[in-house]
């Protein structure tokens, strides 16, 4: 199996087990005279067996790309790593500069004449945006590469 299919697969299990947890939520407690729709101890049961095919998903997943070699030299582990802190970059200069250009304010905040205080911004929300822009570049062109990867890699199995 392809490390792209077994990511694939926890994705799925993921699905599986929301699904399974809103069941058993539904079907867990039940009006005294009427029937749960379904029986929720096997619905728990079915949840653990999903957590378990999960567990050694995530297991063979994280062997795979911490022993996994890119082009760059970089483990997958790595960029991936690399790739999560490049979106929280992102992510504080996207809000940053959404702060300092007021696209955050409601107009309700908004003084209505002149002699009132004016509203300033300390930051340079183009900068801010160039850089948040070449940032989510990096993210793609980095994530691209991540995923030629993982369809060419085989899954490491314990």
């Amino acid at each position: 199996m392809k490390l792209a299919e077994a990511l694939l697969l926890r994705a799925d299990r993921n699905r599986t087990l929301a699904e399974l947890k809103q069941r058993i939520q539904v079907s867990a407690r039940y009006q005294e005279g009427e029937n749960p729709p379904e029986d929720a101890r096997e619905l728990v049961s079915m949840a653990s067996t999903v957590l378990d095919e999960l567990e050694d998903l995530i297991r063979n997943i994280n062997r795979t790309n911490s022993g996994t070699v890119m082009a760059d030299g970089r483990t997958v582990t790595d960029a991936l790593a690399e790739r999560d802190v490049l979106r929280l970059r992102f992510s504080v200069l996207k809000a940053s500069a959404d702060a300092a250009s007021g696209a955050q304010q409601q107009a309700g905040y908004m003084r209505a004449t002149r002699s009132e205080l004016k509203l300033m911004s300390d930051l340079d929300v183009k900068n801010l945006r160039q850089q948040a822009s070449d940032i989510a570049r990096r993210v793609r062109e980095l994530d691209a590469r991540v995923q030629e990867v993982n369809w060419t890699t085989e899954l490491q199995e314990a």
